[in-house]
């Protein structure tokens, strides 16, 4: 059934008065600023509108939903002299909303990997190749640094889901066509399991999957039936998505007629699909967490590579990925004396854990430390706190793996005074340094924030055809056991710590010009302006000369300013 479509303009205007955000410019500078920003902003909320405008579904309750999700973040990120969200903290916000909602690292939209100079929204590839419009919207709001609003902030998000949803649907469209069905047609409830079957499938495959190959389809299909494995879980995800629809369409079913789909009711059981599969497969994420952790249950969050490598047969787990590998995405700990160790929190998150599911994003283990944010965010509600009242905050909060109302070390209460000595008395909660103290906290939910030299190195992309440098055989996983274990030495009570910072939701200041530079720049423009004058008295002199021997008439020399 297509619902009706509310127009974005009244969704942003809703949307506004929920929050008490404004949606009119804000005045600075005289009347033609104002102008130019209401143009921006409309030329902006046209483009998301028209990205919008086709969904199928309740738009409202969608933009409700992501409003209800990131609004305390955006409470908390800095905002720019008219009061909204710079390009870069609007980069921060969606990656954090997409990263813990779904699990989907967007291309494009990479972690920022501590680095000064990254990627910005007009950037993403499925904008620029979906919507032109909508970029060229994104370029003019930069130019001017105008910003955005909550609501318009909540329409950018709801636009990305968007496209990504109905990327989805070539995925679908295969799917009735390796079963043998056509889209105009209704199927049946169990011809709809194997369409829909067929699209997890295609989805798990990502860009390997063949959309075309009728008998290669379902030869995988039933192999994967007959291995078992995950195969019987992820038809229980599917069906409970079909009986979740059906249970939201009782009250306009027909309870006397055999239940059949049309493509568009399959299309929308497949949005569910798309949106829900992150958090879905995270279970099995967990459980690999937990293994790790049991391979050494010291609570810090570290794995010594000897124990990383040594998994028996039985194990449901073997870790095969290479030091190189796990050094070049900021998994491995080389600081101190002894055997390297693995990270956890920042392995679970590298990009062999997650699956390339599209052309335009992946979907990866949830990265648990964004809902840890997200918690003290709703606390904090600003850029910047504290020491104290942060120490307050967050020794009350808990996660998977720590419980709450703890003692903090006293090391971890002087690092985060250090920290803030440095911004004027006050942490920065989007910044480096404090996600460094965060790790040591949670050092089994967040990642120790690795400055990096590449950030594509942290996308699975990167790593497609590079299996011989992300993977080692058994043999060599062995040699390296032993060499591990003759370096071995007692645990250090030491905590790696790096004093470099980035503020993620800031643009770094502009280098100022040295006094003598400065200087230079002043005599040149003086001796460009002084040459100037110079050849405009003498042209006006030239000219009176000559006006003075047509008239006869004396006439002093003026010039004329």
């Amino acid at each position: 059934m297509i619902a009706k479509v509310i127009l974005l303009s009244l969704c942003l205007a809703s949307c506004s008065a929920s929050t008490g955000s404004s949606l009119r410019a804000g005045r600075m500078e005289g009347s033609g600023r104002v102008v130019e920003t209401e143009e921006v902003e409309a030329s902006l909320r046209e483009s998301l509108d028209a990205v919008l405008r086709g969904a199928k579904g309740n738009t409202a309750k969608q933009l409700q939903t992501i409003e209800a999700s990131i609004w305390q973040t955006y409470q908390a990120l800095p905002k720019n002299g008219l009061g909204r969200l710079g390009h870069r903290a609007v980069r921060y916000l969606v990656h954090n909303y997409f990263a813990r909602e779904h699990g989907w690292l967007i291309n494009g939209l990479e972690p920022h990997g501590n680095r000064d100079d990254v990627s910005e929204m007009h950037e993403l590839s499925i904008l620029q190749d979906k919507a032109p419009a909508l970029v060229e919207s994104l370029l003019e709001v930069q130019r001017g640094d105008h910003g955005l609003l909550l609501a318009d902030t909540v329409a950018m998000v709801a636009a990305l889901e968007r496209l990504i949803f109905d990327e989805s649907l070539t995925s679908l469209h295969a799917a009735y066509s390796l079963n043998n069905l056509t889209t105009i047609q209704t199927v049946n409830e169990s011809s709809l399991h194997e369409v829909l079957s067929s699209y997890l499938l295609l989805f798990e495959m990502g860009e390997k999957a063949g959309l075309h190959d009728t008998l290669a389809h379902q030869k995988i299909k039933h192999r994967a039936a007959q291995i078992g494995g995950n195969w019987p879980f992820l038809i229980d995800f599917e069906q409970d998505a079909v009986m979740n629809y059906d249970f939201a369409q009782k009250q306009q079913a027909n309870p006397f007629v055999a239940k059949s789909y049309t493509f568009q009711e399959a299309a929308e059981i497949t949005e569910g699909l798309a949106s829900g599969y992150g958090k879905w497969q995270n279970l099995e994420c967990s459980q690999m967490k937990a293994d790790l952790m049991d391979l050494y249950p010291d609570g810090k969050g570290l794995v010594p590579v000897s124990k990383f490598y040594s998994q028996p047969d039985h194990a449901a787990y073997h870790f095969s990925e290479s030091m190189e590998y796990l050094r070049t995405i900021g998994a491995l700990d080389e600081n101190l004396p002894g055997e390297p160790r693995v990270r956890i929190a920042n392995y679970m998150i590298g990009p062999s854990n997650c699956i390339a599911s599209s052309t335009y994003y992946s979907v990866c283990c949830l990265n648990e430390c964004e809902s840890l944010m997200n918690e003290l965010e709703a606390k904090v509600r600003k850029p910047a706190e504290e020491p104290g009242q942060l120490l307050d905050f967050v020794s009350n909060m808990s996660s998977s793996t720590v419980d709450g109302h703890r003692e903090l070390s006293q090391a971890l209460m002087r690092r985060l005074h250090d920290i803030a000595s440095r911004h004027g008395g006050q942490v920065q909660l989007h910044s480096r340094l404090f996600a460094q103290w965060m790790h040591h906290v949670f050092p089994n939910e967040c990642p120790y924030p690795e400055m990096s030299d590449d950030v594509t190195v942290l996308t699975p992309s990167h790593w497609l055809d590079k299996k011989q440098q992300t993977s080692v055989p058994k043999e060599q996983r062995e040699h390296l056991v032993a060499k591990a274990e003759r370096s071995s030495s007692q645990a250090n009570s030491e905590i790696t710590w790096s004093e470099e910072d980035v503020l993620h939701a800031i643009l770094p200041a502009r280098p100022a010009r040295s006094t003598s530079a400065s200087l230079l720049r002043l005599v040149s423009q003086l001796a460009m302006l002084l040459g100037l004058l110079r050849v405009a008295v003498g042209s006006w002199q030239s000219i009176a000369g000559a006006h003075s021997a047509m008239t006869g008439k004396k006439q002093a020399n003026h010039l004329p300013f």
